[in-house]
């Protein structure tokens, strides 16, 4: 029996949530771990923040494949571009070649994209990258399936001239208020600090983010849950 849910040629439905976030002296970029096709995940632990220079990343969503690529194409211009000028391309350049890539093949890609990083000339600097090749600078951009969960939060917890630990924390709190209301968005919350004295990685794994309205706690396995619950015996 023909079942169109079945067909692998249709288009697969490809959730993330990516955040980047503008503070007084750098950039910090978020994302979630969680690749999937369709209700099936295929990664649970996948790194969607992308080194394109020393002082410049990349957050990734939509096709896994489509970004990879566009990352690929512009860590190789901006090596040749630091070579030639002999010095680290700007934030700005790096945003304007992914900004190139994307719009001249607008009609064949789907990934929308965030470029964040430090320079000399601008400090630290955002950059939203969506469908379709437009470049828009923000004070923050959020990208994703996940960030239609995210707006209201960031019109009440946004705020101009926050620490770096301020900005680190609303990251990951975002990120986690994601992995909470998005089905497409899980696993565990990777980020990236960037500023004058470089770029720092952390992870946060998902037993030891917040726990929103509703959540459950998180267990190893149904064993866990089965022991915890000990019900009473049943009595005729």
């Amino acid at each position: 029996m023909e079942n169109a849910s079945f067909d692998v040629d249709l288009p697969h439905s490809m959730g993330t949530t990516i955040i980047g976030v503008t503070y007084n002296g750098g950039v910090v970029l978020g994302a979630d771990s969680r690749t999937s096709t369709g209700m099936y995940v295929a990664n649970r632990a996948s790194d969607k923040i992308t080194q394109l220079t020393d002082n410049v990343y990349v957050c990734r969503s939509g096709s896994a494949a489509d970004s990879q690529i566009i990352s690929d194409y512009v860590r190789y211009f901006l090596h040749q571009h630091t070579i030639q000028l002999g010095q680290p391309a700007t934030v700005k350049v790096a945003a304007n070649l992914a900004r190139l890539l994307s719009y001249n093949n607008k009609d064949r890609l789907q990934t929308g994209m965030i470029v964040g990083g430090w320079d000399k000339y601008e400090g630290g600097k955002i950059y939203g990258i969506p469908l379709g090749g437009t470049v828009l600078e923000q004070p923050f951009a959020i990208g994703g399936s996940g960030s239609t969960y995210l707006y209201g939060f960031f019109d009440q917890a946004w705020k101009e001239g926050m620490t770096q630990e301020e900005a680190e924390k609303l990251v990951v709190t975002a990120v986690s208020l994601a992995i909470a209301r998005d089905g497409a968005s899980g696993g565990v919350v990777r980020t990236v600090t960037i500023n004058k004295d470089g770029a720092t990685r952390k992870f946060y794994p998902g037993n030891s983010l917040k726990l929103w309205h509703e959540e459950l706690e998180p267990v190893n396995s149904l064993l866990d849950v089965v022991s915890a619950s000990s019900p009473e015996p049943m009595v005729s």
